[in-house]
């Protein structure tokens, strides 16, 4: 009876252990195929902008926020149709140019590639084309692209990015048109569009702090008494102003040290070089959302005008020709 019973709780224990390993496999495949299927915002820009703007990434100024963090001012162009008719699928062309032989300080203060990303912010009812609207000619230039909305349930303003610079200088955006016959708060008319280009990384952390892609400077004035050399994770220099403790300034990995020991420094001088090649840039266009009705009822104005014009130098050349008769008789 004993040994039945010890054997009972042995076979018990023993699916009970193995249901909680299928239970934590089942689990675990779960999430891996969730994170598959369903790829996590990288922690990078334009994140960083979601974090410190999430309503809009325009400022009530006209700036958008890339711009307080990416210090430095480069050139962002787009192209837009200059109108487009409802429901149509058009493409927005970000150029992000900058010289691709360059190289930025990247996390760990090595050197590595620039990456780029944008923000585009249309008009209320734009949006980007679904997946089956897009041309297949279209498709080709936005393989590998993934779009998301800057503010949940607001499709019109769009976010892209990082994305490696070398590859994607130019980023084309399939948009889709709404109808206002068929969407309310849409009208037609002329609207404007906001665009804004990065390239590189940021000089400031949302939180204020500058990151190791920015000019170091000295918090206090006075002499540099020791300049150490941490490797990996960059220097601590040593401060000794005249009056009280000395102060020590820590500079990650990345920026060049450009003063030395023995060195008299004022509060706020440069102890590193600017490391920053990038920069950000943006731009302002206007597309119209035009009414087909109204295209063609300007197509007959034209035809009504050209026709009467026409019939009225007939008609003149005719009178003409019976007024010579007339003299001539």
């Amino acid at each position: 009876m004993k040994k039945s019973s010890i054997s009972a709780r042995l076979i018990s224990a023993t699916q009970l252990l193995t249901k909680t390993i299928v239970i934590a496999c089942a689990t675990l495949a779960f999430f891996l195929a969730h994170d598959f299927a369903l790829p996590q915002t990288a922690n990078a820009y334009p994140f960083w902008a979601q974090q410190t703007s999430p309503e809009t990434p325009r400022e009530a100024t006209g700036r958008i926020v890339c711009a307080n963090c990416h210090l430095g001012a480069k050139r962002t162009e787009v192209e837009i149709p200059q109108s487009v008719k409802p429901d149509t699928v058009f493409e927005a062309v970000v150029k992000i140019p900058y010289d691709k032989s360059i190289q930025q300080v990247v996390g760990d203060g090595s050197k590595g590639s620039l990456n780029v990303g944008a923000v585009l912010m249309l008009p209320p009812g734009f949006k980007i084309a679904p997946e089956d609207r897009i041309p297949e000619e279209m498709k080709e230039k936005t393989e590998g692209l993934y779009f998301q909305p800057y503010k949940e349930g607001e499709d019109n303003v769009v976010i892209i990015g990082p994305l490696p610079g070398d590859q994607y200088q130019e980023i084309v955006f399939p948009v889709l048109s709404p109808n206002p016959k068929t969407e309310k708060g849409v009208y037609f008319g002329k609207y404007p569009v906001h665009v804004g280009g990065n390239r590189g990384r940021g000089q400031i952390y949302p939180t204020g702090g500058k990151t190791n892609n920015a000019i170091h400077n000295a918090s206090v004035a006075g002499q540099i008494t020791k300049i150490d050399n941490l490797g990996e994770d960059g220097y601590e220099v040593t401060i000794q102003p005249a009056n009280g403790n000395a102060v020590v300034d820590t500079i990650p990995a990345g920026p060049e040290v450009v003063v030395s020991q023995g060195q008299e420094v004022k509060a706020g001088e440069a102890l590193t070089n600017n490391p920053n090649v990038g920069g950000f840039g943006q731009v302002d266009g206007e597309i119209v959302l035009q009414n087909p009705d109204r295209i063609k009822g300007l197509l007959a104005f034209l035809a009504i005008t050209m026709l009467s014009q026409t019939l009225l130098v007939l008609k003149k050349k005719q009178v003409e020709k019976v007024q010579a008769a007339e003299m001539n008789f």
